[in-house]
C-alpha cells in the first residue's frame, strides 16, 4: 500500500500537557481510515496537527511526498487537505449557496459550469432544498451536511472529518453515514474522527484505536471485531 498521508511519531503539547505521544498512522488513496477513542483520547489533536493548527513538537506529516509538519493551515490546505471541524463552523449570515461559494474561493476552485455544485448537491439533497436558506436556520444535521459539503467543493486529495455524528438524532447518523460511504465509493479519500464504533466499522478499510495520545490497535474492522478486549478498555464497549 502507498500510503498519500504518513503521520509518523508525532508528538503534540499544549503548553506543558503532552498530548500525542508518538502517534503514527497511514491513509491511502481511495481509503477511509477511522481514528477511534474516547473523548480526549487525542483524536481532534491529531487532525489539528496534521492541519498545522496545533504544530506539532516533533514528527513527520508526509502528504504526497511533502514534508507538511510545521506548515500553516492556509499551506496544508493548498496542499489538497481539506478539514471538516466538529463544531461545523458555517457562516450563520451567508446562505447555503453562499457559503459553498465562498469554500470554493478560498480554495482557489472555479464552478463556470455549476457541474461542481451540481455534484455536490446529488450527495446533499437537503442542501439543494436549502439553497437559499441562512447557515443559522439551519437544523444541526443539516449544517454537518454543509460543513462536509464545504469541504468537498475544494476538490481535496484527502479530507479531514471531525466527528460528523456527534449530537445527531440516529436516523440523521444513518444518513450521514450513507453519504460518507458514497463519497468514499465515487473515489474520495478520508481520515474520519469518530466514536461511534457502528459507524466506525461500517465506513472504514482499516481503524486505529487512541488512547492518551498514542495507537492502542491498528487493523481492519474485522480484525478489531475479533479483539473485545480492546473494545472494552479502550472504547468502553
Amino acid at each position: 500500500m502507498t500510503a498519500l498521508l504518513e503521520v509518523e511519531d508525532l508528538h503534540t503539547y499544549y503548553g506543558e500537557a503532552h498530548i500525542l505521544q508518538g502517534v503514527s498512522l497511514a491513509v491511502a488513496e481511495r481509503e477511509v481510515v477511522t481514528l477511534i477513542g474516547r473523548n480526549g483520547a487525542g483524536k481532534t489533536t491529531t487532525l489539528r496537527s496534521i492541519m498545522g493548527v496545533a504544530p506539532p513538537a516533533r514528527g513527520r506529516i508526509a502528504f504526497g511526498g511533502d514534508d507538511l509538519a510545521g506548515r500553516q493551515p492556509h499551506e496544508v490546505a493548498r496542499h489538497g487537505i481539506a478539514w471538516v471541524p466538529e463544531e461545523r463552523r458555517v457562516l450563520p449570515n451567508l446562505t447555503v449557496a453562499d457559503n459553498l461559494r465562498l469554500a470554493m474561493l478560498g480554495a482557489g476552485v472555479k464552478d463556470d459550469d455549476g457541474a461542481l455544485l451540481a455534484e455536490v448537491y446529488e450527495y446533499f439533497p437537503r442542501l439543494k432544498e436549502r439553497v437559499d436558506y441562512r447557515g443559522r436556520f439551519l437544523s444541526g444535521g443539516e449544517q454537518q451536511m454543509l460543513a462536509i459539503a464545504r469541504g468537498l467543493v475544494a476538490k481535496p486529495r484527502l479530507m479531514l472529518v471531525d466527528e460528523p455524528t456527534e449530537g445527531l438524532a440516529p436516523i440523521l447518523v444513518q444518513n450521514l453515514t450513507a453519504i460518507l460511504a458514497e463519497i468514499s465509493r465515487r473515489g474520495g479519500t478520508i481520515l474520519l474522527v469518530e466514536q461511534n464504533l457502528e459507524v466506525a466499522l461500517a465506513l472504514s478499510s482499516r481503524l486505529y484505536v487512541i488512547d492518551q495520545g498514542r495507537i492502542q490497535f491498528s487493523g481492519t474492522p474485522d480484525d478489531l471485531r475479533r479483539e473485545p478486549t480492546i473494545q472494552q478498555r479502550f472504547l468502553g464497549v
